[in-house]
C-alpha cells in the first residue's frame, strides 16, 4: 500500500512540474520585435497603386465588381475614413508610402519614402466563391483584415505593466 502511495506522489510531482515548465515555456515565447518608429510616427502617407487586376482563372472564381483599380479606390476610401493620415498627392512630401496590390492576394507595402526601404508587409488572401456577390463580400472582407491590421500596427504599445 505504501509503495502505492509513493508512486502516486512521485506521479503527481512529475505531472505538477511538468505542467509548471510548460507553462512558463508558454508564457515566455518570442519577444515581441518593435514596429519601426516611422509607421506610427507617420502623418502624411502617399497611397500607391502596384496594380493588379482580377484573379484569372477558368472558371472566374476570383473576379470581382470593380475592375482592376478596386483595390486602390476601396483602400483609399477606407484610409481616407480613417482620417489617421494626411493622404497626399505624392511620395516626395509623404512621411509613408502606402502600396495596395491584389495579384493572387490583397498585399499592402507600408515603405519609408526616403530610402524605399519596406517596413511592413501585410497580406491577406480572397477566398474563392462560385457567386459573385459571395466573391465581393470575400473582397471586402480580406480589404477590412489588412485596414484592421495596418491600424493595430500603428496604435502605440501597451505598456509593459499592462501586457502582464
Amino acid at each position: 500500500m505504501r509503495t502505492i502511495q509513493l508512486r502516486a506522489s512521485f506521479v503527481t510531482v512529475v505531472i505538477l512540474g511538468l505542467v509548471s515548465i510548460l507553462s512558463a515555456q508558454e508564457s515566455k515565447g518570442p519577444a515581441t520585435a518593435p514596429v519601426p518608429v516611422q509607421i506610427s510616427t507617420a502623418q502624411k502617407v502617399f497611397i500607391s497603386n502596384a496594380g493588379g487586376s482580377a484573379f484569372e482563372t477558368r472558371l472566374n472564381l476570383l473576379e470581382f465588381n470593380g475592375g482592376p483599380d478596386r483595390p486602390y479606390n476601396q483602400f483609399y476610401a477606407a484610409m481616407k475614413g480613417w482620417g489617421r493620415y494626411e493622404l497626399v498627392a505624392s511620395p516626395a512630401v509623404a512621411d509613408l508610402v502606402l502600396e495596395i496590390s491584389c495579384v493572387h492576394a490583397l498585399r499592402l507595402l507600408v515603405i519609408d519614402p526616403k530610402t524605399h526601404v519596406t517596413l511592413w508587409s501585410l497580406t491577406k488572401y480572397v477566398d474563392s466563391a462560385m457567386r459573385l456577390e459571395k466573391r465581393d463580400k470575400n473582397f471586402d472582407q480580406a480589404m477590412d483584415m489588412i485596414v484592421n491590421r495596418l491600424k493595430l500596427l500603428t496604435s502605440p504599445p501597451a505598456p509593459a505593466a499592462a501586457q502582464k
